[in-house]
């Protein structure tokens, strides 16, 4: 018994171990990034703590080389050297999925990848070389092989139990705590906007979001649901089915928006239509509806969810939730902070088409505006943003059942 007492401690031993590498971070990093230039080939080469495993595949419109990797971390100072040179426009790294990490190199033009190895140490504990050099080739050649790799819909495995067709809400459903999703944008591998003083769009989300759930779980009057809770990338098409797949009553999708100069401020509601309200929307719609491409997703075989009369006949009435709910949604955000001067605004965000779930997009500031974005980094401020939308999600829910009533007794009067 004794030994076996000896044994079993050993196993909680090994587990905690176990346990505190795992909570110590990635087992490998990446440190830097070089570029270089020579007669016929463009070079990237990566600095990495250990042996790595990796694949690559190629997408077009844009010309991208993506490189998946297990899960690193990143270390890599974005001032040590250029990140644009020759065929190499640009390049963006980050976790993809649990698991595994992405690179995304964008190309001017199409290009082969004519050689990939990696170099073991030069000296004893040093780092690990990844050499990729980039040739230009014509567009028919590059679109020979562009789109092999299975990794560019792995993010969208979430979406495959997406319903095709609305969600017929019975009267069952009608008396249920209401199910929120709160969607924090970006994340992973796509930051999103940067701040004056550095700071990523997605870690600002991510922080209000999980503060908007806190908030709203503590009133025991909702179900609520995040999209992510971490900092991992997530496909627009994989956010719109968490909404769906958990029949959700209220989708609300939080970002931060930024502008050339610095003198944009204040926070904005946006609800879907295809026709945008403005010539901003329009662009900001744009911009946010890039963000798998920034993160490397193969979109050839994406289909428009909205696919059907009986769908669009859905979202009439999800358009009219949808700006129920922003207009009880404005006034609230006042009392936090400034607005933008057109406050409640139209665009096609792909995130709020889902045709069964009432949706808004809120940019809560603008991360280029010194003030703004000072908020956007204080407890004070995401304490205070969460409240206004919980209270907002409060007025919307006890609206709609005294609508529902209404409605119910019109219909037994008729009877």
């Amino acid at each position: 018994m004794r030994q076996f007492r000896v044994f079993v401690c050993i196993l909680a031993v090994l587990s905690g171990f176990a346990t505190m590498q795992a909570m110590a971070g990635p087992a490998l990093w990446v440190s830097d990034v070089k570029l270089g230039q020579h007669q016929d080939h463009t070079r990237v080469v990566l600095r990495i703590s250990g042996q790595v495993d990796f694949q690559t595949f190629t997408l077009a419109d844009p010309y991208r080389i993506v490189i998946d990797f297990p899960q690193v971390g990143w270390k890599i100072d974005p001032k040590a050297g250029p990140s644009t040179l020759g065929i190499v426009k640009g390049y963006r790294y980050g976790l993809y999925k649990p698991g595994s990490s992405r690179m995304v190199i964008d190309l001017t033009g199409p290009a082969a990848l004519a050689n990939k190895f990696l170099l073991p140490p030069d000296q004893p504990g040093g780092d690990y070389r990844l050499v990729l050099d980039f040739t230009p080739v014509d567009r028919s050649t590059y679109l020979a092989t562009s789109g092999w790799g299975t990794s560019g819909h792995d993010a969208d495995q979430a979406a495959e139990a997406e319903p095709t067709s609305p969600i017929n809400k019975g009267a069952g459903e009608q008396n249920k705590i209401p199910v929120v999703v709160i969607d924090p944008g970006h994340g992973g591998i796509d930051p999103g906007a940067t701040g004056v003083s550095g700071a990523h769009e997605k870690d600002i989300v991510l922080a209000l979001g999980q503060a908007l759930a806190k908030t709203l779980k503590d009133t025991g009057r909702y179900k609520v649901i995040m999209t992510r809770d971490d900092d991992v990338f997530l496909s627009l098409k994989a956010r719109v089915a968490v909404g769906r797949r958990n029949r959700a009553d209220l989708f609300i999708s939080v970002h931060a928006d930024s502008a050339p100069g610095s003198t944009a401020q204040g926070a904005s509601v946006y609800t879907l239509s295809e026709q945008a309200s403005d010539r901003e929307a329009d662009a900001l719609a744009k911009s946010e509806n890039q963000s798998d491409i920034i993160a490397g997703v193969d979109l050839t075989k994406e289909a428009d969810i909205v696919t059907s009369i009986l769908i669009d006949l859905a979202q009439r009435e999800t358009k009219n939730s949808s700006a129920k709910f922003a207009q009880i949604l404005v006034p609230e955000l006042q009392t936090v902070g400034s607005l933008t001067h057109k406050t409640h605004r139209f665009a096609g965000f792909r995130v709020l088409k889902a045709p069964d779930v009432p949706s808004v997009l809120i940019e809560v500031g603008y991360l280029s505006n010194d003030t703004d974005e000072s908020s956007m980094r204080s407890t004070r401020w995401r304490r205070g943003m969460a409240g206004a939308i919980a209270r907002s999600v409060d007025s919307y829910f006890r609206r709609t059942r005294r609508d529902q009533a209404q409605g119910s007794a019109g219909d037994r009067k008729d009877q």
